[in-house]
């Protein structure tokens, strides 16, 4: 599968970052399972615990414009360290993804430096299907 313009999308929006105190940029786009694009990037705060990922910013759009089904996530940090979705964003993201969801985290320049699934990231999750 060409996940070219995913991981394009999450890329260019880490460029829009806004991370002043931490100078830590992070972009992150989501494709739902009818092939739509969603990107966040992350937008800290000067009260710190008050600002928001970029995780939850590309679920927030997704959900904005009616999306419900996550089928990958691309996470964007700078270097060439993988940047991997903190805690909070992983069980955010299993609120619309499947264990078995791929998340591909990249470097500034696109290049892939680690591809986990959700069930990886968050082994054991709790999720919408654990209400039933």
């Amino acid at each position: 599968m060409d996940n070219s313009a995913l991981v394009k999308a999450a890329v260019d929006v880490r460029a829009r970052a806004y991370a002043p105190y931490s100078r830590f940029m992070v972009g992150a786009a989501v494709e739902t399972d009818d092939g739509r694009i969603f990107a966040g990037c992350n937008v800290e705060n000067a009260a710190y615990p008050e600002g928001t990922c970029a995780e939850a910013g590309a679920l927030a759009a997704m959900v904005a414009a009616g999306g419900r089904q996550v089928r990958h996530v691309v996470v964007c940090g700078g270097g060439n360290a993988a940047c991997t979705p903190c805690g909070g964003c992983r069980q955010k993201i299993r609120e619309f993804a499947r264990p078995d969801t791929p998340v591909t985290m990249v470097s500034d320049s696109g290049r892939v430096l680690m591809v986990r699934t959700l069930a990886q990231l968050l082994p054991d999750s709790f999720g919408p299907d654990s209400l039933a």
